[in-house]
């Protein structure tokens, strides 16, 4: 069999074809992955797999999509570009994942989509008070809400709180604390985007 020296689907034969297109050593690799010149030769060479946290800390650190690592084509070049991934999940409706906690209701889409840049929800807002509410709620990332029905008083730690009506949309920095109090009598529902939703 041929040697496919695009990469595909090889975390190792990508990071070699960058390097080549680049001129690096393992060593300057090393100063920006932050791995040893072990590991990433092993990797290089087959030897080894990597766990999810450091194919991401290598696609950050090179400038190089997670799904080009694991299966994607690499075109080499010194800017590194960002290839179409091709991924495409459809959540039929009754499929979506369900979680209910004291505050929310969360209805999650594409939730088995694993290495997702965006995390859309369906939120029921279940709090009438901060008290109710609790501790704020803050993740790493950015976060925009649409106000599908009823209303919503939207509490952050640096702004005073704001009332949200049916239309009404908000896009913030999701690292302040923040959280959604229901303020209409019935159902009060948003949708939304989070680019992240690990806990910082």
């Amino acid at each position: 069999m041929s040697d496919d020296s695009s990469g595909a689907g090889d975390p190792g034969r990508v990071l070699r074809s960058i390097r080549a297109a680049r001129g690096w050593t393992l060593a300057e690799v090393r100063d920006l992955t932050g791995l040893s010149i072990s590991t990433l030769s092993k990797l290089e060479n087959g030897k080894i797999g990597l766990t999810y946290d450091k194919l991401m800390k290598l696609g950050k650190a090179l400038k190089v999509d997670m799904a080009q690592l694991l299966g994607q084509n690499y075109k080499a070049s010194e800017e590194a570009p960002r290839l179409v991934s091709g991924r495409r999940v459809v959540t039929r409706r009754g499929e979506e994942r369900a979680v209910d906690t004291k505050s929310y209701e969360y209805v999650l889409y594409a939730a088995d989509l694993l290495n997702r840049s965006l995390h859309p929800m369906l939120l029921e807002v279940k709090a009438r008070s901060m008290e109710e509410f609790g501790d704020f709620t803050r993740h790493a990332g950015e976060e925009f809400t649409y106000v599908l029905e009823g209303a919503v008083d939207f509490h952050t730690e640096l702004y005073a709180p704001t009332r949200l009506n049916v239309g009404d949309t908000v896009y913030f920095d999701a690292g302040m604390g923040h959280a959604y109090i229901a303020a209409a009598p019935g159902a009060c529902r948003i949708l939304s985007v989070c680019t992240n939703i690990l806990d910082v």
